[in-house]
C-alpha cells in the first residue's frame, strides 16, 4: 500500500513557477513509476508527465513539454513537477500517481494509487 500526499499549489500569475511536491509513505517507493495527472473544471483527467521507477527516463504531455519538468528524489519518497511559464490553461487540480512497474506509463487506468490534488490557480 502506498500513500501519496501532493502539496505545493497555490495561485500564481500567468508566466510565473510553481513546484509540486508528492510525498508517497513505504519503503518501496523506488519501484514505483510516478506520474502526474491534472483535472480542469469540467474536463476530464490529462496526463502531464511520467518519471521511471529509476528516474532515467521522463515523458511529458504535449501541453507541457518544455514548460514542466518531472524529477524524484527516492531518499525522500517524493516525485516533484516544477512548471514554468505558466499558463491560465494549466489551471487544474494536479494529482501524483503511483504505478507499480519500471516503465514510462501514460494512462491513468495503468496507476495503482492516487493522491487527493492540490489546486493549481494560474491568473492573467
Amino acid at each position: 500500500q502506498v500513500q501519496l500526499v501532493e502539496s505545493g499549489g497555490g495561485l500564481v500569475q500567468t508566466g510565473g513557477s510553481l513546484r509540486l511536491s508528492c510525498a508517497a509513505s513505504g519503503r518501496t517507493f523506488s519501484r514505483y513509476a510516478m506520474g502526474w495527472f491534472r483535472q480542469a473544471p469540467g474536463k476530464e483527467r490529462a496526463f502531464v508527465a511520467t518519471i521511471t521507477s529509476s528516474g532515467g527516463s521522463t515523458y511529458y504531455g504535449n501541453s507541457v513539454k518544455g514548460r514542466f519538468n518531472i524529477s524524484r528524489d527516492d531518499a525522500k519518497n517524493t516525485v516533484y513537477l516544477q512548471m514554468n511559464s505558466l499558463k491560465s490553461e494549466d489551471t487544474a487540480v494536479y494529482y501524483c500517481a503511483a504505478a507499480d512497474t519500471r516503465a514510462l506509463v501514460t494512462g491513468a487506468h495503468r496507476y495503482d494509487y492516487w493522491g487527493q490534488g492540490t489546486q493549481v490557480t494560474v491568473s492573467s
